[in-house]
């Protein structure tokens, strides 16, 4: 049926099943009939796969508008129409993901965006539930940013873009200037009072046909009764000033003359709006939100801002006439006003030097004042999420006024609560650089902004950065602050988790106790800070084969906090629950720590979402201790899933990338996967010496991974010297007395009885046996291993009556800890060797 024919029809219009997002229908669109039917017979033509079509055209020609008509249009031909605003590439697949309800899909909440949008993809390739679908892709940039979001299958795209590299992937559709006609036609329907078609074509001509300039004329003329002769008249005495050298060809001189006296008229009628729109220009062409513009206390603002904010009317007044000049985009929905970045260049132009820093002081300091204290709620998580868009266009970092430098470190402590490490560290060192060739580096605020630097470096795996940056940046804040300034403390606790990232856990763990001791001295021993710092000092005795220790000062600190802080959403709770389920898993209680394991990942996703940083976090450590608790479905889904989610947020080298896939090579291990968990291990083996260097335990506990994998698929001696290596290096680093060097050693022991070396695994066997029970105790499963293995080789060594003892006493010990039913419990039962693998803890 064609579009006439359905025109012409007598039945109402059928909207498609599932209709999102679409922009309502311009009832001033005019002509395009053509260009409209040449994209629906192009579109129709590709019935095998999708091949993009692009609406392609410089700014201001309608592209958009001609998308939203073509939907209108032929909305009949589809089941499913959805338009995602495509000029920021990061928030498409937002866009998409929330489509996946609409397709009987899991929402994003449920799943993470990435998850949702590539079901929402993978439903759309295959036409389920519907084949006759359409999106439109709007305002494009580069082609690589939608590569992998263009679905194919049955359905079809439209893409509107200014970018003509699209011509190369893509068939274009070219959006020009309106022919004479359509500019006559569309100046006839906008004047609703009517105009001349002398007057109408005269007026066309000037304005270059451009469809975005005839509707600013248009929009004020009709608003202010202004003649077509009057707005010629002055069109061609104001087109002059307003050209400037360097501007973008894609905006001609006719629309920026029609733009400025939209903007004479307005300064005439309403002069209150034109402030608030120079205003406007300050911030980002993001949207601002409406609510922004309100009384600030002690802020400097205009005398003539400051009035239109302080009368609620007048306000709503130069908002709506700032809409209907079409010099803003108004968002009723969302409360925001959005200005194009072209029209606030123009504005900041036109004012002098003087002007632009009163007006931008104004900007930071509506911002700081909107900036809620809270950084964990989800309202005031919203609000910063509005305001982050325009941190860098505002240019924050030049302020010197101490509350807007404060809005600026809360604005990284935002970043760090919600994860975004990457652009936390990136406006760190924008407000580091600005600040301290402004006020020195021994500003208080530049000391401020280079601790959460650093903290966000080693949180982006940069161990040596952040090392260097803190023990450079002590001695500055005890010159500056003081010896037990909150700040100081603060940069002393980030010391000693880099300590522990260079893997030197003993010393970690003598700073950690100092730092404790001046925290608990200075702020008393219940404070939010002292409980980080005992926090820090469960994971320095975790990594310091105190199990108990870690444990009794993990719950301490997890109770306490959660006492006192009853804000959801805290990143810091989470990771207190984390180490609790830690230390319980490294106790030996496997239970408990799937138990509370569990619990803070029901957390983790509902509060801070299913891939924040410390979410996963939780779930690979869950992994690890369904794991070693024999449920291998439950550790392999959770593995699996983790394990692919850091790989595409963080990429293969992240040490928490590496973490994720060394606990998936130990899963595919007991698994029986033993292929590729070597093949896994060995990879990651590897990428664990470029990311904390050669000397790090975590590397040597890897290659005993690795080691093991070679001795189950039979080559002993390879996995010998492996462990041999290992061993040395880790005797050499912690002392052979670390739950690390004796794991080493049990699985050294069982190469050599590999090889028949029986006499040198029992030595080493006893020598190990008693270093984990002095260690870790006679019933810890470390011990159990070793001495379930040791009963083996005694066996083999005619040693058979110490070896029945040993074995009877080991079995008893398991089944009592583990359980009858335990895969530790089973494998001593049948007389199989147990191993003890490597887990490397998050730092």
């Amino acid at each position: 049926m064609s579009a006439s024919t359905r025109a012409a029809g007598h039945h109402p219009p059928r909207y498609p099943k599932v209709w999102g997002r679409i922009p309502p229908q311009n009832k001033n669109f005019t002509g395009r009939s053509e260009q409209l039917q040449e994209l629906y017979e192009g579109l129709r033509g590709h019935v095998t796969a999708v091949v993009p079509h692009t609406l392609q055209g410089y700014g201001g020609v309608g592209k958009t508008l001609m998308a939203v008509e073509y939907a209108h249009r032929y909305r009949e031909e589809y089941d499913l129409v959805w338009w995602i605003m495509a000029d920021q590439p990061g928030l498409v697949r937002s866009a998409l993901a929330h489509l996946a309800p609409h397709l009987d899909l899991p929402g994003p909440g449920l799943t993470g965006v990435e998850d949702a949008a590539n079901g929402v993809l993978d439903a759309l390739r295959r036409g389920e539930p519907y084949s006759r679908w359409l999106l439109v892709f709007d305002n494009a940039d580069e082609p690589e940013d939608l590569t992998d979001v263009i679905p194919q299958g049955p359905g079809h795209v439209i893409v509107t873009t200014r970018n003509h590299r699209w011509e190369s992937v893509a068939r274009t559709v070219s959006v020009n200037v309106f022919p004479s006609h359509e500019s006559v036609e569309f100046l006839k329907r906008r004047i609703p009072r009517g105009i001349s078609i002398e007057d109408a074509v005269e007026l066309s001509e000037a304005l270059g046909h451009l469809p975005l300039a005839l509707e600013q004329a248009g929009a004020l003329q009709s608003e202010t009764g202004m003649s077509a002769r009057e707005y010629l008249s002055l069109l061609s005495e104001r087109t002059g000033p307003l050209l400037r050298e360097g501007k973008p060809p894609e905006y001609p001189e006719p629309m920026t003359a029609a733009w400025q006296l939209s903007v004479a008229k307005l300064q005439e009628n309403l002069p209150e709006a034109m402030e608030l729109l120079r205003c406007c220009a300050f911030f980002g062409p993001d949207p601002i939100p409406r609510d922004l513009f309100f009384p600030v206390e002690d802020g400097p603002v205009r005398s003539e801002l400051a009035e239109l904010m302080a009368d609620p009317i007048r306000l709503s007044r130069a908002i709506g006439q700032l809409g209907r000049y079409a010099l803003v985009r108004l968002d009723n929905a969302n409360r925001t006003i959005q200005v194009h970045r072209l029209i606030q260049a123009l504005l900041r132009e036109e004012l002098d030097r003087p002007t632009q820093d009163s007006i931008r002081t104004e900007v930071w300091s509506l911002l700081s004042a909107s900036a809620p204290e809270s950084r964990t709620d989800p309202a005031a998580q919203a609000r910063y999420q509005e305001l982050l868009p325009h941190v860098g266009p505002a240019r924050v970092a030049e302020s010197t006024s101490p509350r807007v430098r404060r809005f600026a470190l809360s604005m990284l402590s935002f970043l760090f609560v919600v994860g975004n490490y990457e652009t936390a560290s990136r406006y760190a060192r924008v407000f580091i650089d600005r600040w301290a060739a402004d006020s020195g580096d021994e500003d208080p605020h530049v000391l401020e902004a280079q601790r959460l630097y650093a903290n966000r470096l080693r949180d982006l795996g940069r161990y040596q950065e952040a090392h260097d940056l803190n023990r450079a940046l002590l001695p500055k804040v005890r010159r500056t602050l003081g010896r037990t300034h909150s700040e100081t403390l603060n940069v002393l606790s980030g010391l000693g988790a880099d300590y522990r990232a260079r893997g030197d856990f003993w010393k970690a763990r003598e700073h950690d106790e100092e730092t404790l001791r001046l925290h608990e001295e200075t702020l008393g021993p219940n404070e939010s800070a002292t409980l980080r710092a005992l926090h820090n000092l469960g994971i320095d005795y975790a990594l310091t084969s105190d199990f108990a220790g870690a444990q009794a000062r993990h719950e301490r600190a997890y109770m306490l906090y959660k006492r006192r802080s009853a804000a959801p959403g805290s990143p810091v709770l989470l990771s207190f629950w984390h180490g609790l389920a830690l230390s319980v898993r490294l106790s030996g209680d496997f239970t408990e720590a799937c138990d509370l394991g569990e619990d803070a990942l029901s957390y983790g996703r509902e509060q801070l979402g299913v891939e924040h940083p410390r979410t996963l976090r939780t779930q690979m450590d869950l992994a690890i201790a369904r794991r070693m608790s024999g449920e291998f479905e439950e550790a392999l889904e959770l593995a699996l899933d983790v394990h692919s989610r850091y790989l595409r947020l963080y990429g293969i080298d992240h040490p928490e990338t590496l973490a994720a896939a060394m606990c998936l090579t130990n899963i595919w291990r007991v698994t029986g996967e033993l292929t590729g968990a070597l093949e896994l291990g060995e990879d990651t083996d590897l990428r664990y010496v470029r990311a904390y260097g050669p000397e790090h335990p975590y590397n040597h506990g890897c290659t005993s991974n690795v080691a093991l994998l070679y001795r189950l698929l039979g080559d002993a001696s390879r996995a010998r010297s492996m462990n041999e290596s290992a061993l040395a290096a880790l005797d050499d680093k912690l002392g052979r007395d670390h739950h690390y060097s004796l794991g080493v050693a049990t699985n050294l022991a069982s190469d050599l009885s590999a090889l028949g070396e029986t006499k040198n695994a029992v030595r080493l066997g006893r020598g190990t046996l008693r270093r984990l029970r002095a260690l870790l105790g006679d019933d810890h499963h470390n011990t159990l291993a070793c001495a379930a293995n040791l009963a083996l080789d005694l066996r083999t060594e005619d040693g058979a009556a110490e070896a029945d003892t040993l074995a009877e006493t080991t079995l008893t010990a398991l089944v009592r800890t583990l359980g009858r039913e335990h895969h530790y419990t089973m494998a001593a039962h049948q007389g199989s060797r147990l191993v003890t693998d490597f887990d490397p803890p998050l730092l």
